[in-house]
């Protein structure tokens, strides 16, 4: 066996997996190592084993697959003691003494390939004044070159000034106040309305009560006796029907 894993979280304390040809790590039951997880993906990383050296790679899982508490893109290597971790499960790497030239080489190799990147390499005169042209500001759009269009759509066309822009075309007075703004006229006064006099008051009519003739006062008086002098006669001959 030249590489394990070994659980150091979760349910899985303690347990080892040996790692001897390239594995799937997910939830889904056809995977090499299964992990019965909701944060696990389906299919989530791939252990792959090359010329004896063990790399790890995620497969777009939800979770991620860390390496060292680092979230990993690509293919990473791993080393004796390195903490590999998929979503919230960590696992430790055990490395067997026959792979550790190997592991060896492969870091040496890669440090080396990346000190040759780093060398800064120096460009030709032509192409040093190649990169120093400035390419001339195209001419700008202007809104006589659009007559057929309404303003909104030269906007459109051409693009809202900048604020820097708009602020330069506006001259302002020492006091911050705009120059040159014009100020809508008021509509004119009809003639003979005098703007300064008093609106007139309403006159209040005082109500008068209507006057009453006395003479109709007292024929209407008498009609209304006489109305309850018959009403009481024909009550009384009622009565004596009655208790008769």
């Amino acid at each position: 066996m030249t590489w394990k894993l070994q659980s150091v979280t979760g349910e899985l304390m303690g347990e080892t997996i040996n790692i001897e040809r390239d594995m799937l790590v997910g939830r889904h039951q056809d995977a090499d190592v299964v992990l019965q997880s909701a944060e696990i993906s389906r299919r989530h990383a791939a252990l792959l084993l090359k010329d004896n050296v063990l790399w790890v790679q995620d497969l777009n899982s939800s979770n991620g697959t860390y390496v060292n508490d680092v979230r990993i893109a690509n293919e990473t290597l791993l080393k004796n003691e390195d903490t590999v971790q998929f979503a919230s499960l960590k696992f430790s790497v055990i490395q067997s003494a026959e792979t550790a030239a190997a592991v060896d080489d492969v870091i040496e190799n890669t440090v080396h390939v990346e000190f040759i990147e780093s060398e800064t390499i120096e460009q030709p005169a032509e192409a040093i004044a190649t990169s120093e042209y400035v390419a001339e500001p195209a001419a700008e759009l202007k809104i006589e070159e659009f007559p057929q269009h309404t303003p909104a759509e030269t906007m459109n066309t051409t693009g809202m000034p900048s604020l820097t822009e708009r602020a330069v075309e506006t001259v302002v007075t020492s006091e911050g106040m705009p120059e040159h703004v014009a100020i809508p006229k008021p509509a004119p006064i009809p003639e003979g309305v005098d703007v300064k006099a008093k609106p007139p008051v309403p006159m209040v009519t005082p109500e008068v009560d209507p006057v009453v003739n006395p003479q109709q006062q007292e024929q209407k008086n008498a009609s209304v006796g006489l109305i309850a002098i018959v009403t009481l006669i024909i009550l009384a001959i009622i009565a004596w029907l009655f208790f008769k």
